[in-house]
């Protein structure tokens, strides 16, 4: 009796939230691809199994449409957790703590999947890849004997301070054993005598205190802290951390990385992180507002419109909103909007969908009043074909990473406007290291909101023919073709040859 070949099956654990599915399900597709033309293996097979906090957005259905996915790619919507199951402590909950609780919940389901997959005759399990708040299931990964990697969903510099901060925990616990504030608590009330801010292995200039990602801001014994401190800590028990980012981008970051991995492996030979980016989608499977917005681009001069985007979730206020609007309406410029409803707290929409309409939230008669000058869509907007678009000259974004990747990849220069998670550092690295942002000045007032004056100011600073701008042209240019150069493709730029290095990791277990 001839039995049947299994087929050699990845799994795949994206944290909850879109910033964490897309990048990976484009690196599943460029997975599958690779082995089937550079090792004519046809059944490699690549299961999500994907954890939510509630009903699936469209947006995510968009992504997992059968129809832009290949047949050897699949996928299983986890059980939704209730939020209300899990346990918080804190008084505001942080997104990261959220996506990790939500993970840790689900490990009965993926566990039960992975059982299922392994008692079949149908698969061979080579590997677990997973997210950067997923974890929790390194532990499933040693229980059923697979290679474990981490795809970071952000940048080199972020994973280095990731990395950096269980160190830091620890000298904060011999030089304050008994205290409860964090290292970077600490750290701001001597930044006015003196100190220059935290230095990250591989970053070129040091952050100050309000840059770093909230939860490290709590207090060690709140739950955010113990929660991220605790994801971090993982990260060094992996066979490896697979980056969307590229050599030329962080090179600084990715050998302080290697050369702490070496450090703490007694100087291994086998690679620790694997820059393989930047990992963008080439196109959207999403039809709306995909009309109206080329072919409104379609219409305009080269290089003339700004595009504003906070991404998959990102919120300002309503007071931010109306600076905003009466910014844009001041510079004169061209712009092209995505609009989502005011909020208060920056990540809002980040894991819930808006049901509300944000144009009631204009300032009365905007939309008539720039309407030869802009457009404004609600929500969504086809991002990618936008920023490829001749007619966009400039990007205002809240620095998420995938979206900083792909304005890099179609050289379109940025306005830094972070808003949470690690936003703040990437634009630290945006505006002081590469140079191909500017960020707007806030005002000096307590409330933090920046003025309609500094909005306009800096759109015309980033849109025009000046001395400032060209340069930010030209670095975002080299930095494109620098992207292009290092691509996964046939050309083996720096990221085709980390690509390769992680491939054969996982050809070796088929």
């Amino acid at each position: 009796m001839i039995m049947e070949k299994k087929n050699p099956c990845i799994v795949m654990v994206p944290s909850p939230g879109l910033s964490h599915l897309i990048p990976l399900v484009e690196f599943a597709k460029n997975l599958t691809s690779f082995f089937l033309h550079h090792h004519k293996i046809d059944n490699l097979h690549v299961k999500l199994l994907i954890p939510t906090l509630g009903p699936p957005s469209s947006s995510m259905n968009s992504i997992l449409n059968t129809k832009s996915l290949p047949p050897n790619i699949t996928f299983t919507l986890l059980p939704q957790v209730n939020p209300q199951d899990l346990n918080i402590t804190d008084a505001k909950p942080q997104p990261a703590t959220l996506m990790q609780l939500a993970v840790k919940q689900s490990l009965p389901f993926i566990h039960q999947q992975l059982t299922n997959l392994t008692s079949t005759n149908h698969y061979h399990l080579v590997s677990i890849v997973f997210s950067l708040f997923s974890t929790d299931v390194i532990h499933l990964a040693k229980e059923f004997n697979l290679l474990s990697y981490v795809f970071f969903a952000s940048g080199a510099s972020f994973l280095s301070f990731c990395l950096h901060l269980p160190h830091l925990d620890e000298q904060q616990q011999q030089q304050h054993d008994d205290d409860d504030e964090s290292f970077l608590f600490h750290h701001q009330f001597t930044e006015t005598n003196g100190n220059n801010g935290v230095h990250i292995p591989g970053c070129p200039v040091p952050f100050q205190v309000q840059d770093f990602p909230a939860p490290v801001l709590y207090q060690r014994s709140s739950q955010a802290y113990k929660s991220f401190l605790g994801v971090c800590r993982e990260y060094s028990l992996v066979d490896g951390v697979i980056v969307n980012t590229f050599t030329d981008l962080e090179s600084d970051a990715i050998k302080a990385i290697e050369d702490q991995a070496k450090t703490r492996n007694n100087n291994a030979n086998s690679p620790f992180v694997y820059p393989i980016g930047p990992l963008i989608q080439t196109a959207t499977t999403n039809q709306v507002n995909r009309l109206e917005c080329l072919t409104w681009l379609d219409n305009q001069p080269p290089k003339s419109v700004l595009y504003i985007s906070f991404g998959s979730g990102g919120t300002v206020s309503q007071e931010q909103l109306n600076e905003i609007a009466f910014g844009l309406e001041l510079s004169g410029n061209k712009f092209l909007w995505v609009l989502r409803a005011p909020n208060s707290f920056g990540g809002s929409a980040y894991l819930k969908e808006q049901k509300e309409d944000p144009l009631h939230y204009l300032p009365s008669g905007f939309l008539d009043r720039t309407k030869g000058q802009g457009l404004v869509v609600t929500s969504w907007a086809p991002q990618v074909e936008i920023l490829a678009h001749g007619s966009t000259g400039g990007f205002l974004t809240h620095c998420g990473w995938n979206s900083i990747l792909e304005s890099v990849v179609y050289g379109v220069p940025m306005i830094a406007w972070p808003l949470f998670a690690e936003q703040s550092m990437n634009a630290v690295l945006l505006k002081d290291v590469l140079k191909v942002a500017l960020m707007p000045e806030k005002a000096e007032d307590e409330d933090g909101i920046i003025k309609r004056e500094g909005i306009a100011n800096v759109i015309m600073r980033i849109m025009e023919e000046n001395k400032e701008g060209l340069e930010i042209r030209k670095r975002i240019k080299e930095f494109s073709d620098a992207a292009a150069a290092a691509a996964i493709s046939e050309n083996g730029g720096s990221s085709a040859e980390a690509f390769l290095s992680v491939a054969e990791k996982f050809k070796s277990r088929i």
